[in-house]
């Protein structure tokens, strides 16, 4: 039995519960949610979905097909993915704020986290049916050379692709929750960031074909893929990247002696809101160019010209507009991922200070000076990322999937999934010891 445990020692992948079988577990739900998301729905012609898909590329279909793993352009029961569940999520993050009941339960601890999370459970369905049923209505006026994509349109149709796409989700949701109980990471993250990598290779074969065929020159392939690099260590830097506000804890006395007080860090991130504008921006300005592409027939005229002229991908205006929603919801959503007053809050109660400021309103004033101008850093980041890209993506007719969205998915996801698995590493590693420490002592 000694023999046995001194033989683990040292191996952080053996055991129960180990990492090897966290990694094994996450990879498996991935396979089954991948296989999924190739059951297409029921009575969709899928000749004639590839050629709609081929000609929306450059829409929001073309986006969120990206996160959705290609879903969405297969049209499978997963195209709703987690996206409901996201959104549900988010709404519930703005009523923590808007709303005195919400901002009570946030702060009754785990418990309270677990009810907010069960409301976006419910919410997510609830918001899911509306989508299915819009996506029912939408795709049954779709037509490709006067074919329409829906052999059997009407309310049987729209009912039983509402309650599929719903059922999807709600699956997809399930996924991600077992992947936060029994794997390794954010199951929303990690089934959005395999969508994105399954999608990476051939991505990188169509950039290589257009090579190929002499749509862009081998020169400007190789200055693709040094400028991706640069832009995946850049990206890196940032989101590692942290300002740290020095806070002292009070002094302790046990009995008769005085222990001066602890001091620590308190990190706040670049970028604090994460890739949450970037998504929210690319939806809203995509939006009306999707609409316009589905507007069938007669001329160009009015509305659909407008945003033909200014508002495609590319556009000088699409670009002012696509950097300035970034740099709102970048604000918007710091304030709520990052709460001044709620943090100087839980310092006073802890007794805590930041070195050179009174606990209460000044150090709550402190905290969003600090917060606005790492926002103003973060933001211009997110916004270079995020462009140049689009530019490329327009110009050169690069794939979706090269984009500074799917680069920030992908790069966030790896360093939160590597930080977990070093902390995994340290703790499983220290566990050891302490069990070596224990055996020698009793020997």
């Amino acid at each position: 039995m000694k023999k046995n445990q001194s033989q683990n020692f040292g191996n952080p992948l053996s055991g129960k519960g180990d990492l090897g079988k966290k990694i094994f577990f996450v990879i498996f739900i991935l396979i089954i949610y991948r296989l999924g998301t190739y059951i297409p729905l029921p009575g969709v012609n899928l000749s004639i979905l590839d050629n709609i898909v081929k000609e929306q590329a450059k829409g929001i279909l073309g986006m969120f097909n990206v996160l959705t793993g290609g879903a969405l352009g297969r049209m499978s029961i997963f195209t709703l993915n987690i996206m409901p569940y996201i959104t549900a999520s988010i709404i519930m993050q703005l009523m923590t704020v808007l709303s005195k009941e919400f901002s009570e339960l946030k702060k009754s601890g785990e418990v309270g986290r677990q009810k907010i999370n069960q409301y976006s459970k419910y919410l997510s369905v609830v918001l899911a049916l509306f989508q299915g049923y819009g996506i029912a209505v939408g795709i049954e006026s779709l037509n490709y050379k006067g074919i329409s994509l829906i052999s059997d349109p009407g309310i049987y149709f729209r009912i039983v692709t509402m309650f599929t796409l719903m059922g999807g989700t709600i699956v997809v949701i399930w996924f991600a929750d077992q992947i936060n109980m029994k794997g390794i990471g954010n199951g929303s993250s990690v089934i959005i960031f395999s969508g994105i990598v399954s999608g990476l290779l051939p991505a990188v074969f169509s950039l290589l074909e257009m090579g190929k065929s002499n749509v862009v020159s081998t020169q400007f392939i190789i200055l693709c893929f040094i400028a991706i690099v640069a832009i995946i260590v850049f990206v890196v830097f940032m989101e590692k990247s942290q300002r740290k506000l020095l806070v002292q804890y009070p002094r302790k006395q046990v009995g008769k002696k005085i222990y001066a007080g602890d001091s620590t860090h308190l990190p706040i991130k670049i970028n604090v809101s994460g890739v949450i504008p970037p998504i929210f921006a690319n939806a809203l300005l995509l939006f009306p160019a999707t609409i316009a592409g589905f507007s069938i027939g007669g001329e160009v005229t009015g509305w659909r010209k407008f945003v033909e002229s200014y508002l495609s991908q590319g556009k000088p205006l699409y670009l002012i507009l696509y950097i300035l929603f970034i740099m709102f919801f970048c604000f918007f959503y710091s304030t709520i991922v990052f709460n001044p007053e709620e943090t100087a809050e839980n310092l006073r109660k802890n007794g805590a200070v930041i070195i050179g400021r009174r606990p209460g309103n000044q150090t709550k004033e402190y905290l969003q000076y600090i917060l606005t101008r790492i926002t103003v850093i973060g933001a211009s980041y997110i916004a270079v990322v995020c462009a140049v890209p689009e530019v490329l993506t327009h110009q050169f007719s690069m794939p979706f999937y090269l984009g500074g969205t799917s680069i920030l998915i992908v790069i966030s996801v790896v360093l939160d999934l590597s930080s977990q698995i070093q902390s995994h590493l340290l703790s499983n590693k220290y566990a050891h010891l302490m069990k070596k420490a224990n055996m020698m002592r009793r020997r």
